[in-house]
């Protein structure tokens, strides 16, 4: 109890007892939500998985091994038992695995996360809140699906992994069990368990704090990572239909807890732990997400003087500061513009000085060109008066040739006629 409470006995009975039951009919009447991370490679069976976990067929494409990158494929389904309602959130990791290159393989996921913690967040900081409506897109339970190589964790893996543990709880498994031996599996657990450890991957416990489920839960966490199988196939065994795998050497039960984990997984995801999946999500992974973002934001719970930080205050001093920067940048920008008005006014005038300098040269050449063609010109009209007085001074001399020639004719013509004796040869 608090400093300055104290404990009295009740006269008689009050009513507030009923208050549990009052909790448990609204959560009923309202419904549940959870949402599913399942993290793994192309073919570990994860759709398979999911099938067999709640006991029904989910609608989806299977995936193929042509991803250019990872995608993250969402599904929601409205699931009933008894009166109990749950609105379940299968988020698939398409394509993880598939590319030579997978050093940014788990980028999409941790955005797709942060991407849910902070729409949950913007719904937070709203002024008219409707959380009790909203859709908690959350991830509560991160399934990681491993190959059964009876090795050892892959670097891929293990990276992954410790980009995602202080995100989303994180619950190891080993996909398709029956590819190895019992005793491989025995030393293919405890060699993961050991590389989780030296490597500071932190996994999500079952919490051992509730009487009600500590030797349980604190029995199912020396079994991590679970070696799980899934079938959605029945087969008649003895007098009962069973989910099973047939092989020719054998049939593997799925429920049966001597063959797989199967009914352990189911138990600790479901059964006992996934309200408290839940509560881990929003007290531990999104509080840590809305403190860093907070704290980007200015926010903090107390000031230099560890006095209480007043939301206002902190208000005023951010707008004050985004003021102060914006008048900055405003200043910086008008500065820059002035000197790059300067710069340009520059360069024009130089583009200017230039041009000038080109049309005089152009004008000085254009002039001397006319002045050579000018002088061509009256050279050619020299030329041509010449030949035109030569012309004349010949056309003259051959008028004058020809009636001297004329003259001559008519002389001996009447010399022969006056003389007929003279005879010509």
């Amino acid at each position: 109890m608090g400093e300055g409470c104290r404990t009295v006995p009740l006269a008689g009975h009050v009513g507030f007892d009923s208050l549990p039951d009052q909790l448990v009919n609204k959560s009923v009447s309202q419904g549940f939500c959870f949402n599913i991370l399942c993290v793994g490679e192309t073919g570990l069976g994860k759709s398979t998985l999911m099938d067999t976990l709640f006991n029904t067929k989910f609608e989806g494409e299977p995936a193929t091994h042509t991803q250019p990158g990872v995608q993250l494929r969402s599904n929601t389904y409205d699931l009933q038992e008894s009166n109990v309602g749950l609105k379940l959130t299968i988020v698939s990791t398409v394509g993880f695995g598939d590319q030579i290159n997978k050093e940014d393989s788990y980028k999409p996921i941790v955005e797709f996360i942060d991407a849910q913690f902070e729409a949950y967040l913007q719904e937070e900081l709203k002024i008219r809140r409707v959380l009790h409506t909203y859709h908690d897109s959350r991830i509560h339970a991160c399934l990681y699906f491993i190959a059964p190589t009876g090795h050892s964790l892959k670097s891929l893996d293990l990276v992954t992994m410790k980009k995602l543990d202080s995100k989303v709880n994180i619950i190891p498994i080993i996909a398709k069990s029956d590819a190895i031996s019992k005793s491989e599996l025995t030393k293919f657990k405890i060699k993961i368990t050991s590389e989780l450890v030296s490597n500071g991957v932190q996994i999500y416990q079952f919490p051992t704090d509730d009487e009600s489920v500590a030797e349980i839960n604190g029995t199912m966490n020396a079994h991590l990572p679970f070696a799980v199988i899934g079938s959605t196939e029945e087969l008649k065994i003895g007098n009962k239909m069973m989910k099973a795998r047939q092989y020719p050497w054998g049939t593997v039960q799925v429920e049966n807890e001597a063959h797989c984990d199967f009914v352990k997984l189911r138990e600790m995801l479901i059964r006992v732990n996934m309200e408290d999946l839940r509560e881990q999500t929003h007290s531990r992974h999104y509080e840590l997400y809305r403190r860093c973002k907070l704290e980007e934001m200015g926010f903090k719970d107390t000031d230099p003087d560890s006095k209480p930080f007043s939301l206002q205050e902190t208000y005023e001093a951010k707008r004050n500061e985004f003021l102060g920067e914006l008048q900055k940048k405003e200043e910086e920008m008008r500065q820059m513009f002035v000197q790059r008005v300067k710069e340009k006014e520059a360069e024009l005038k130089e583009a200017e000085k230039e041009l000038h300098e080109k049309f005089d040269r152009l004008k000085k050449l254009h002039q001397d060109e006319k002045k050579k063609l000018e002088d061509k010109k009256k050279s050619l009209d020299d030329e041509v008066n010449a030949f035109k007085q030569r012309k004349t001074a010949a056309e003259l001399l051959q008028s004058q040739g020809s009636q001297a020639g004329g003259s001559q004719t008519l002389k001996r013509d009447k010399e022969k006629k006056n003389n007929p004796w003279l005879c010509t040869e």
